[in-house]
């Protein structure tokens, strides 16, 4: 799982949203919310988004063609809109 959303990414990221254990459930609730459809049937069996939805976001992000990586701090406060959209709906 390379590029966009990959374990290097990962890496990097979860500790961002580790030290916020108030986005820990949103954090959970939004990946499973976006994990292709019968996850559990495709490797890498885990419950990540479709690599063509993921490159479509992060081109609407960041421009370019989509090979971006999300910065953990736009992932945080991607979290927190979640969060709060939720509550506010």
């Amino acid at each position: 799982m390379n590029g966009p959303g990959g374990l290097r990414w990962l890496m990097s990221a979860a500790p961002a949203v580790l030290r916020r254990p108030g986005l820990w459930a949103t954090a959970a609730r939004q990946m499973f919310r976006l994990a292709r459809r019968r996850w559990w049937l495709r490797p890498p069996f885990l419950p990540v988004p479709d690599r063509d939805y993921l490159r479509f976001r992060l081109v609407t992000m960041y421009g370019g063609d989509g090979d971006a990586a999300m910065e953990p701090e736009d992932l945080v406060e991607w979290l927190e809109w979640c969060k709060n959209w939720r509550a506010v709906a």
